[in-house]
């Protein structure tokens, strides 16, 4: 009887924790869900101004969603890494005529003071009006190589995306 209890004491503390940290989960997720949703929200307006968005049906490759507005944009909500595995993720917004118009970065996990440095608006405009994923030296941040390939990564998808299905993106 001694050999049993404490593997059955054990076993009852790690039901009880496992289903207190179900619950805390299950109470928390509706907040976190909304607080993405705003995240998404301020980011839209912060860069893309104000507008009547509308986020698509379709999916597309590399793409976590795209959201279109009444001014003929497209912005896409894409994850890519950095230094760490999902660290950037970025909206990057084309305009109709094909071109990077605006970049957001919603949320970031690379090193701080490094990596971080992608989000500055001097890099950021480094991007914009770009057409085609070609991109000059000053887009790699000495020291944060990871992180400004990742960005590069990030529009590439952008770009690509946009040319490549953009008669689908707009035709719902």
């Amino acid at each position: 009887m001694k050999k049993i209890m404490p593997p059955l004491v054990l076993t009852i503390i790690c039901i009880i924790v496992s289903g207190v940290l179900a619950f805390a989960s299950d109470l928390t997720a509706p907040k976190i869900e909304q607080a993405q949703k705003n995240k998404l929200s301020s980011s839209l307006e912060d860069v893309f101004g104000s507008a009547d968005y509308k986020i698509s049906k379709k999916s597309f490759k590399n793409v976590s969603q795209v959201i279109t507005d009444n001014k003929g944009r497209a912005i896409f909500d894409i994850t890519v890494d950095g230094y760490k595995k999902d660290g950037i993720q970025a909206l990057i917004g084309i305009d109709s005529s094909g071109s990077v118009c605006g970049i957001s970065i919603v949320s970031i996990k690379e090193t701080t003071g490094l990596g971080t440095k992608i989000q500055d608006a001097s890099y950021i405009n480094k991007y914009i009006g770009l057409s085609k994923p070609e991109f000059t030296d000053d887009t790699i941040i000495t020291g944060a190589s990871y992180s400004s390939r990742g960005m590069q990564s990030a529009v590439k998808i952008a770009l690509n995306t946009y040319n490549n299905n953009k008669e689908a993106i707009f035709n719902e």
